[in-house]
């Protein structure tokens, strides 16, 4: 378990609005923080869908992570998936995907990554499944809870838009934020990192500079994200960047010699020790901690 510092000098009150993945599907529902209590949770890269040697049951993986998450004593006020919750944008993928997500007691948020979008179909059926209501252009939103201001940003795609945030989301990120106080503490979430992990791997994201330029007025800005399936933590200035690791499968550390991206099978008996979720809490002081599913 990492402890780590996530914003500072934090009032949590009032409430913000959320839509929950039920039964009834996707409705909108008022998750309450009380003042110095508050707390979400990041899971990512689940791949429902994948077979093969890195995890040969990806379901069981994410239903254990949703378990040890419904087993916390105070739930947190959201679930955040940060993308890849499916492999290939199947419907069978969504469906599956769906049924285990909606057995999270906590409402559930979720931006998609690259393997939710694939072919004409990926968009839509992730729309369908998981979409926020309230989202703007391909899915980026925002919304305040608890004295913070929360952002989604959508950076994946195929083609050109891979890796990508484009012109019509910094502009509306810009109008965003404008409004905001320099003191506002910023969490902000999106499935590729936004800072430069390596980019030869597709660990970045192209114009993210821009976006961290936005965000360098403020006092308490954090980033998390997902895509790479570990823990890498970086700062610039008062901006705190941390990536998840993955409820499927592990891969590669950046830069390791003759290494490549993509499903890395780990050592036997191993498995749960790299898979994890994240927890992030304040309660007088705030922190995230980052949980490994074998503890779970």
């Amino acid at each position: 378990m990492k402890r780590r510092d996530f914003v500072g000098h934090v009032a949590w009150t009032g409430a913000g609005i959320l839509y929950v993945l039920g039964a009834e599907g996707l409705v909108r529902a008022t998750a309450q923080a009380e003042p110095n209590a508050f707390s979400f949770v990041q899971i990512s890269d689940s791949h429902i869908g994948y077979t093969g040697p890195a995890n040969d049951d990806v379901h069981a993986t994410l239903e254990k992570a949703v378990a040890a998450i419904n087993a916390m004593p105070v739930q947190p006020a959201f679930v955040i998936h940060t993308g890849d919750i499916t492999h290939l944008s199947k419907q069978t993928e969504f469906d599956d995907a769906r049924s285990i997500l909606s057995t999270l007691r906590a409402p559930l948020i979720t931006i998609p990554g690259e393997h939710d979008v694939i072919g004409a179909e990926g968009p839509k059926r992730y729309a369908a499944s998981f979409a926020r209501k309230d989202a703007t252009g391909r899915g980026w939103s925002s919304w305040d809870q608890g004295g913070i201001h929360f952002v989604s940003l959508i950076n994946v795609g195929e083609g050109e838009t891979m890796g990508v945030l484009g012109d019509e989301q910094l502009a509306w990120l810009q109008k965003d934020l404008a409004p905001k106080s320099p003191d506002t503490p910023l969490v902000v979430f999106g499935h590729v990192p936004l800072f430069a992990v390596d980019p030869e791997w597709g660990w970045s994201t192209k114009d993210g500079v821009k976006a961290i330029a936005m965000l360098k007025r403020f006092s308490a800005a954090t980033v998390l994200n997902g895509h790479i399936h570990q823990i890498v933590e970086h700062s610039e200035g008062s901006i705190r960047f941390a990536t998840a690791r993955a409820t499927a499968f592990p891969q590669a550390k950046p830069y390791t010699p003759g290494a490549k991206p993509g499903p890395l099978k780990p050592a036997p008996g191993t498995l749960l020790d790299v898979l994890g979720y994240r927890t992030v809490d304040v309660e007088g002081r705030a922190a995230w901690n980052d949980h490994s599913l074998a503890q779970a």
